[in-house]
């Protein structure tokens, strides 16, 4: 082989190769889950809800076969060690309980966070996510923060469930809980109703993952699609962009400060923080 052919082989594959290393680290620069620096608060003897999709297959709706998904892990991982390190109690729960599916790309290398490591060397985590309670035996009233975490399976069931929306609806009623969501999770609010039969959110100020995310990943199978949904029930849809929305992020609270939503998978840490942080607003108001 000729050496200068050699050399430019050698030299595309050692470019590839250092790609390949760097791409997490690329993509987080890019706006990949980045990294949470702002205020945090130590919350003892609250309590935290967090509320996946049960299903697993990404298909046509009716089908049964289909590529694996389920709750992207970060969407779960993130605000569940937010609130375990604040020191609540944290649940986790799903639409019909038992085992939680987690979308195995979500764990690959190139996007797995250091909290979805935490969670695979975490036996108590695990066993939660195995073991998840069902959703229809829960009290959700007894929480002060009530999280619904996304991933594609969330666009199969969190939208469909009328347990789920009408406890979402008690919850609020309750006055208590934040009610907090994340990319897809957002479509468990969709449903919910207040005393007069309307939408919850309806002229609430609320986001979750965009129309235009969701086509530029081209998965487009999937039954109901945030952005449109949330519009269709009457919510202030908001959210930022990017190039690729994929690596935009974007946090909102209601005006009522009920309802903290996060648009997608970069969103889930600043979300939690930003529910905590009013918990921690009301405790202060209580002791003065």
């Amino acid at each position: 082989m000729n050496k200068t052919i050699y050399k430019i082989i050698v030299g595309a594959i050692t470019v590839l190769l250092l790609l390949f290393v760097s791409l997490p680290s690329i993509l987080h620069s890019f706006g990949l889950h980045p990294t949470y620096e702002g205020e945090t608060h130590q919350l003892p003897g609250k309590r935290a809800l967090i509320i996946t999709t049960s299903h697993g297959v990404l298909n046509t709706l009716g089908e049964t076969d289909g590529k694996a998904t389920g709750v992207m892990a970060s969407e779960m991982t993130h605000p569940y060690y937010g609130f375990l390190d604040a020191g609540m109690q944290v649940d986790i729960a799903s639409i019909k309980g038992g085992q939680i599916p987690v979308d195995p790309e979500t764990l690959s290398r190139v996007i797995k966070t250091p909290e979805d490591d935490r969670f695979l060397n975490d036996p108590i985590m695990q066993a939660k996510v195995t073991n998840s309670l069902l959703i229809d035996d829960i009290d959700f009233t007894q929480y002060d923060a009530i999280f619904l975490s996304g991933g594609w399976g969330a666009a199969y069931d969190l939208g469909y469930s009328d347990v789920l929306a009408s406890k979402i609806s008690q919850a609020y009623y309750a006055e208590t809980p934040i009610i907090g969501s994340v990319c897809h999770g957002a479509l468990g609010l969709i449903n919910a109703l207040d005393t007069e039969g309307n939408k919850l959110i309806a002229g609430r100020r609320v986001t979750g993952v965009t129309d235009k995310q969701v086509a530029e990943l081209g998965i487009e199978i999937t039954p109901q699609h945030p952005e449109a949904e949330l519009r269709k029930a009457g919510a202030l849809f908001e959210s930022k962009t990017a190039l690729l929305d994929f690596f935009a992020t974007h946090v909102v609270v209601d005006d009522e400060q009920r309802f903290v939503t996060g648009q997608n998978q970069n969103s889930g840490h600043e979300t939690a923080h930003r529910m905590m942080a009013i918990l921690a607003d009301r405790a202060n108001a209580t002791d003065e």
